[in-house]
């Protein structure tokens, strides 16, 4: 995996994968926490003895919203930086699909893959990624989604091609 490019680098990943992040255990402790955080307690996150007696999962599972904001850590473990960056700004989702549910005690991990890169004025660079959060031993991912970051740099860094 690439950790480290420039402005005029970036173009030359377009359809390529640039990560896969390390494994990240969703645990009980984790799901209660974003339970807490967004006061969204339904028993098939929080009820270890309910879920497991009326789903079909045997347990608990993750908040869709859990697995997609785990995102971000797996993105800052594995994506490209870019040198002249000055901030990197999360500026949304696109086509965002929940695949599977993760099971509580389950280990995850992201795809990253750089669809599409513009520039977007003198200091901005809008990367489109494709992501995909794999659920070890699981056959269909948790998710998919096409995620869009801005880069913002010093419109003196900016490349003369660009």
């Amino acid at each position: 995996m690439v950790k480290d490019i420039s402005l005029a680098e970036v173009k030359d990943y377009i359809g390529h994968e640039v990560g896969v992040s390390r494994w990240f255990t969703v645990d009980q402790s984790m799901i209660d926490t974003f339970a807490d955080a967004t006061l969204d307690h339904q028993f098939i996150h929080t009820d270890p003895e309910r879920a497991r007696a009326e789903t079909p999962f045997g347990g608990t599972i993750a908040h869709g919203f859990l697995t997609l904001s785990l995102l971000s850590a797996m993105n800052f473990d594995c994506a490209p930086r870019v040198r002249e960056q000055t901030m990197g700004i999360n500026f949304g989702f696109d086509k965002v699909r929940f695949m599977a549910p993760v099971k509580c005690g389950k280990r995850v991990r992201g795809h990253f893959t750089l669809k599409e890169a513009r520039f977007r004025g003198a200091e901005l660079l809008a990367i489109n990624y494709a992501v995909s959060i794999e659920i070890e031993d699981e056959r269909k991912p948790a998710l998919t989604a096409e995620w869009i970051t801005l880069i913002q740099f010093d419109a003196a860094d900016r490349p003369e091609m660009a």
